[in-house]
């Protein structure tokens, strides 16, 4: 079990105010790191510290828009000012912009792309050199089984993000190979659908295309809240070692057929 034990860790995870990021900065700190939560809302972030302190964790609150370099770099300075370092980065900031390369606008685009792809780049290009200088890290990108599975039909076109979380595979598979030297470790997670505050509001309330969904998934259900986690727990500790530039899809089947 040591394996997968993250005792004297320091985690960042972006997107940690709600959904899954909040889910998995608790499961990082119900097993024994210390959890720094990035996002823009002051609030949520402090009623998810609230939580994880209230278990028994140890986190602290930082806000940060993670598409503004100035803000990342004031952030990540913070981080290691406050806690000494970082071992465990989870990029998992992101938006899903519905629309097709003929209705988005220019603006809709540069937003998705800024918070799916930029704001790893700049989580990165800070927090890396943190990690070169231990000769140890875990980089985990949140990218999606819309990585490379689209989906069909006027409300659910999504191209920005096809191409958005597309690029993080791409990212991932860069940053891998350059640092693995280092003993630090890149791998991207392909969730298929999992019930979050992106997607409780759409997908989850159309009773039609979850009933398509279940049929059309081995599963025969969507992803409940939690089990994305112990696959970031693998990635995030020495039980993966050896394990880089991969992209491991949780769908429950859903890509297979």
């Amino acid at each position: 079990m040591t394996l997968f034990s993250l005792e004297g860790k320091i985690a960042v995870v972006t997107g940690a105010s709600s959904g899954l990021g909040l889910l998995a900065a608790k499961a990082f700190a119900e097993n024994g790191a210390t959890v720094a939560l990035l996002a823009r809302r002051k609030e949520k972030l402090e009623s998810a510290v609230a939580e994880i302190t209230s278990a028994g964790g140890k986190a602290i609150a930082v806000e940060c828009d993670v598409t503004n370099e100035d803000l990342v770099k004031k952030a990540i300075d913070e981080v290691v000012k406050e806690l000494g370092t970082i071992h465990i980065l989870l990029n998992n900031a992101g938006v899903a912009q519905h629309g097709s390369v003929e209705t988005l606008t220019v603006e809709e685009w540069d937003n998705s792309m800024n918070a799916n792809v930029k704001s790893m780049f700049l989580m990165s290009k800070y927090t890396i050199p943190v990690m070169r200088k231990q000769k140890y890290g875990k980089v985990i990108n949140i990218s999606s089984v819309n990585a490379f599975v689209a989906d069909k039909g006027d409300v659910f076109v999504r191209h920005v993000y096809n191409a958005s979380k597309a690029a993080v595979r791409g990212l991932t598979l860069g940053m891998a190979a350059t640092y693995a030297e280092d003993n630090i470790t890149v791998n991207s997670v392909g969730p298929g659908l999992f019930e979050s505050e992106m997607t409780e509001k759409t997908l989850f309330a159309d009773k039609d295309f979850l009933t398509m969904y279940d049929k059309m998934t081995p599963a025969s259900r969507p992803g409940k809240k939690g089990e994305l986690n112990g696959t970031l727990l693998y990635l995030a500790s020495d039980a993966s070692s050896y394990v880089t530039g991969q992209y491991i899809i949780v769908d429950g089947g859903f890509s297979l057929v």
